[in-house]
């Protein structure tokens, strides 16, 4: 029974993390990035099987930046800025599209971030959002805005069959387990601000080593 109280998700624990996820010098923690991540896998898991294209995804990701931090070179890997200088300095990024480091951390976090930034819109329509409003048009219009440029026309199309299987924002919101609708929203209303924060501090990042296509 505590094994599958484990995997019960709680927006507050999403909310934690990314609140430990900024260093005073706006450096971004992976540790507490990768909690953040679990916390959100189990949010996906818990509306069934519509998000598993997404959340295996994110799991294996989640894993290798896990190896990389438990690692001989896990000092490297404790932000997000060290990791990027580390793996250019030496030559371990594909910044040449040349098929190599398949697995690098670098370019296993920027996918992550692309579905990070999927849910950031999401979770914001699902914040600003009245009672009667439709779940699969708010996460239709945020994937299309988000991820739905970096996935083939397969993924896209068996994503847009999937958004129409979601549940209704009753559904969503208890699934939060932090209480009433209002509580919800205003959890809501500082978890999104922070994961945003945390999202444009990594985007510019890349863009400026520019790691935002990697292959």
């Amino acid at each position: 029974m505590a094994g599958s109280e484990n995997q019960k998700f709680c927006l507050q624990e999403v909310l934690d993390s990314f609140q430990l996820c900024l260093s005073p010098n706006k450096e971004v923690y992976v540790e507490h990035y990768v909690a953040g991540w679990r916390g959100l896998v189990k949010f996906l898991n818990s509306l069934g099987s519509v998000f598993g294209f997404i959340s295996k995804d994110a799991v294996s990701k989640i894993q290798i930046l896990v190896n990389f931090l438990n690692s001989e070179n896990g000092s490297q890997y404790a932000t997000v800025q060290s990791m990027v200088k580390f793996e250019l300095d030496n030559k371990l990024v594909d910044v040449d599209k040349k098929g190599i480091c398949p697995e690098s951390g670098c370019r296993t976090l920027l996918r992550l971030h692309r579905a990070l930034r999927w849910l950031e819109l999401f979770l914001e329509c699902l914040r600003t959002s009245k009672e009667d409003d439709k779940t699969s048009v708010m996460c239709r219009e945020a994937y299309n805005e988000s991820l739905a440029q970096h996935h083939p026309w397969v993924v896209r199309k068996a994503a847009g069959m999937a958004f129409f299987a979601l549940p209704g924002r009753p559904t969503f919101f208890e699934v939060m387990n932090v209480g009433p609708p209002e509580q919800v929203v205003a959890i809501l209303g500082k978890a999104v601000p922070l994961i945003s924060e945390v999202y444009l501090i990594t985007e510019e990042l890349y863009l400026k080593h520019n790691l935002l296509d990697l292959p």
